[in-house]
């Protein structure tokens, strides 16, 4: 079809890109002016096809909200489009390399298709890659050398957080920051309910036993960005997660609260694979020391976990700011928070077994491991977030427009975090902003 199978969306994406870049005089391609240009060398070779691959398996999953594809015929032809798509995007962008070589290639989310095999490409042949999307902030942005956020934050230099001067002030912001985090009230992107309970009414609420440790467990949402990660102990996320229910049903001295990421009714792509779902067809009825609380429930993450002795993850980021209170967290997957030296990080299913033979802890991390978790989170969502003045919270097309009245507020020392974004950019300076 001439417009694709889902006509209302290319509509939709095209017109107001094209009328926000046209008037600015820059040459502008076009995916049909490329479609017949060879590529099969490039495309054949083992490193770029598995990166397409990789990419189009990602797109598909994304595409049913599911961590794996559903059974028939559908599934398989639907990851088949993907992976056309991503060939068809090889050919492009290896057209617009004859055309016109980058100095540097920026664009948006740098994983799934067409992005995700954009970057693959650009980072073949040499050219440099920054990848960026909204972060959780109001009216900011987390750019990223080289590669996707969600892999170089895993990675990020020790130096580039730990060595930086660290105040009372900076202590005092994180800590009321995160304090906010409970209902999202500085943030535009957020699924924390807020909790009509209070604490002290969800011990009774849940039916815990008071008399036995509780131990909490954060699922994250099981479609989301499913990329190879290297320090996974587990194959998946569903793995690790009735790998613990397994455990737990063996030790009913432990009661376990499993916290269904909200993300699964609230985000962008409501999933179509369930945790509670997966669990149920796994067990059947649980014993009652084990609890589910369900995405849709109205109870707040951090008000649960408050009762907890320790967090259990796989990847959440809510596992930084639970270190951040003195929570022990034991990270299973590629946790941004793993390998911070604030976080017990397992490298293998032996190892989280032999760290859940030691629960309940029964205090606190170390008051150093504590001081890092909020120097990190400081860096993270401070620095590491860039604020850009002309960025708007944009409640109806969200979650931002941009307001811009004149070039002058473009300009360099106009605004600081769009310097820093364009020195980043121009002169591959780390993408990091001093408050």
């Amino acid at each position: 079809m001439r417009g694709g199978p889902q006509t209302g969306l290319c509509t939709s994406c095209f017109a107001p890109a094209s009328s926000m870049l046209s008037p600015l005089g820059l040459p502008i391609y076009r995916y049909s002016e490329f479609l017949d240009t060879e590529s099969e060398n490039l495309i054949s070779e083992p490193d770029l096809a598995a990166g397409m691959a990789e990419q189009a398996d990602a797109g598909a999953l994304r595409y049913f909200g599911r961590g794996t594809l559903p059974d028939g015929n559908v599934g398989r032809e639907i990851l088949e489009r993907y992976k056309l798509a991503a060939r068809e995007t090889v050919r492009v962008i290896a057209g617009t390399l004859a055309n016109s070589r980058p100095d540097v290639a920026v664009f948006h989310h740098g994983i799934y298709v067409p992005q995700g095999v954009i970057g693959t490409v650009m980072r073949k042949v040499g050219v440099p890659v920054v990848n960026w999307g909204p972060a959780y902030r109001k009216s900011t942005v987390l750019f990223s050398h080289g590669d996707s956020y969600h892999h170089t934050m895993v990675d990020e230099p020790y130096d580039q957080w730990a060595k930086e001067p660290w105040t009372p002030f900076d202590e005092a912001r994180i800590l009321d920051y995160l304090s906010s985090r409970w209902n999202g009230g500085n943030d535009w992107i957020s699924f924390q309910a807020i909790d009509a309970q209070g604490v002290d009414g969800l011990a009774k609420h849940l039916s815990l036993d008071p008399t036995l440790p509780i131990i909490g467990l954060l699922t994250n949402v099981i479609w989301d960005a499913q990329l190879h990660f290297r320090a996974s102990a587990f194959p998946s996320m569903l793995e690790w997660l009735f790998a613990t229910i397994d455990y737990f049903i063996a030790h009913p001295q432990l009661q376990l609260v499993i916290r269904v990421h909200p993300a699964e009714v609230l985000g962008t792509v409501p999933s179509r694979q369930c945790a509670a779902d997966e669990i149920e067809r796994r067990f059947g009825a649980l014993p009652k020391h084990i609890k589910i609380v369900g995405p849709a429930e109205k109870i707040s993450t951090y008000a649960l976990m408050s009762l907890c002795d320790s967090a259990l993850i796989y990847g959440t980021k809510t596992g930084l700011e639970l270190a951040c209170t003195g929570q022990p967290v034991v990270v299973a997957g590629d946790a941004w928070c793993r390998g911070k030296g604030f976080t017990i990080d397992v490298e293998s299913e032996a190892e989280y077994l032999t760290v859940l033979d030691r629960l309940p802890f029964k205090g606190p991390i170390s008051e150093e491991q504590v001081s890092e978790a909020r120097r990190y989170a400081h860096h993270f969502f401070f620095r590491r977030m860039i604020p850009v003045d002309t960025l708007r919270p944009d409640h109806m097309f969200g979650p931002y427009s941009i307001n811009v009245q004149s070039l002058d507020e473009l300009r360099p020392g106009a605004d600081r975090g769009l310097d820093v974004i364009c020195d980043g950019i121009l002169n591959g300076t780390p993408f990091v902003y001093t408050p």
